[in-house]
């Protein structure tokens, strides 16, 4: 297993790194921040930049790479102070790419191109948090058209996407209610009639809205289903395992900007006639801190090497995303502690990443969530082997 970066992906890192210091400099971030700004600027020069069409395949206009590559780009933006969201299209995409018609993909890929969100996944209900098969989102059919109905939360981009790929079961369907085979996914224009959207105030990703989405009789085609009928569930479940080591490597170039400003600052900053990283304390947290850093790079591509070996990843991508999230939010947090007062200040972007690392111990899949998937499938195997 060679974690060795290519000279190819080191070139792809150069060129990031030179993209962001004209586009996405600390003072561009924390103005965005502090104005609940998108950071439209930036996404735009990655676009022109060709990274937002990265890990899409070459028939659809993209430039293929590895899993292992779209991981260091993910890290590399966060590494630098970027926003997390700022990457990883290719990966939202996928299920548009293999299940939707010729129409809806072009219409996806249209957005992608011009630099905006492909579309907002129409998954999340107050009801159906971490249990998705609560889903109460239903569709019918009447006099040749489908309606659907039902009330989205935590819906990222709202605002900003043209589509919803939304998840709903049929409304005339009441046997097996709880099953996974019970849910369809529909392409949806953000702006048809019956479409209400009421963004949502949150303590931190204030340069990304989330938003309430409600659907009265949203009126839609039969053109308008995406992929099988009944298999809606299982199309949305098909990427989540990339999309959850996709998170786990922003969070780990989150926990990295937040360590090497720490550990600069401790090596500047004067107290007692002498700087704060000459105490042991403040040696033993960036020590720490760094361990955790490296854990999180080792599960992270071995991760990926995993998935471009074709090797099932079922175990180690809820292992990565759960202790990613976690460990970046230790990181973080040790990071303020050593900024002291000043950390607690917007002026110091460690503050912004405090409150913006937080939620991904519950989006993609709660703590709770990755350990019940990686806790059985463990078990599972032991009592396997117990059998023989």
């Amino acid at each position: 297993m060679d974690f060795t970066i290519t000279e190819d992906q080191q070139l792809l890192l150069e060129s990031l790194r030179e993209v962001m210091a004209r586009s996405c400099t600390e003072d561009y971030m924390k103005e965005c921040n502090e104005q609940h700004r998108y950071p439209q600027e930036f996404i735009d020069a990655l676009v022109e930049s060709g990274f937002s069409t990265l890990g899409i395949p070459e028939e659809y206009g993209g430039t293929p790479v590895d899993t292992a590559t779209l991981m260091l780009v993910a890290e590399e933006i966060t590494k630098n102070g970027g926003p997390h969201f700022a990457f990883g299209q290719a990966l939202s995409i996928a299920d548009m790419l293999r299940f939707g018609n010729d129409e809806q993909k072009a219409q996806c890929l249209e957005q992608i191109q011009q630099g905006n969100v492909g579309f907002v996944l129409g998954f999340t209900e107050p009801q159906a948090g971490s249990d998705s098969s609560a889903l109460a989102t239903t569709f019918a059919r009447r006099d040749g058209k489908v309606y659907l109905n039902g009330h989205k939360t935590f819906m990222s981009n709202a605002l900003r996407a043209k589509y919803m790929l939304c998840l709903a079961r049929n409304a005339d369907e009441t046997e097996g209610t709880g099953k996974k085979n019970a849910f369809t996914m529909w392409w949806m224009p953000m702006k048809a009639e019956g479409v209400t959207i009421e963004p949502l105030q949150k303590i931190g990703w204030h340069m990304m809205d989330t938003c309430e989405v409600y659907l009265d009789n949203v009126e839609l085609d039969e053109s308008d289903l995406v992929g099988i009928e009944g298999n809606g569930f299982m199309q949305a479940m098909e990427n989540f395992e990339v999309e959850r080591l996709l998170m786990a490597a922003t969070m780990l170039g989150m926990a990295e900007c937040a360590f090497n400003d720490a550990a600069a600052y401790a090596a500047q900053r004067v107290q007692f006639g002498r700087t704060i990283g000459s105490f042991q304390l403040i040696q033993e947290k960036i020590t720490r801190m760094k361990i955790k850093i490296e854990t999180m790079r080792g599960l992270v591509f071995k991760t990926a090497w995993e998935i471009d070996n074709g090797l099932p990843v079922q175990i180690d991508s809820a292992l990565a995303k759960l202790h990613c999230a976690q460990a970046a939010n230790e990181v973080i947090d040790d990071a303020l502690q050593i900024f002291g007062g000043i950390g607690y200040t917007t002026d110091c972007r460690v503050s912004r990443l405090w409150v913006d690392a937080r939620v991904q111990r519950i989006g993609g899949g709660t703590d709770e969530v990755m350990v019940h998937i990686a806790g059985r499938s463990l078990l599972k195997q032991f009592a396997t082997k117990g059998d023989h």
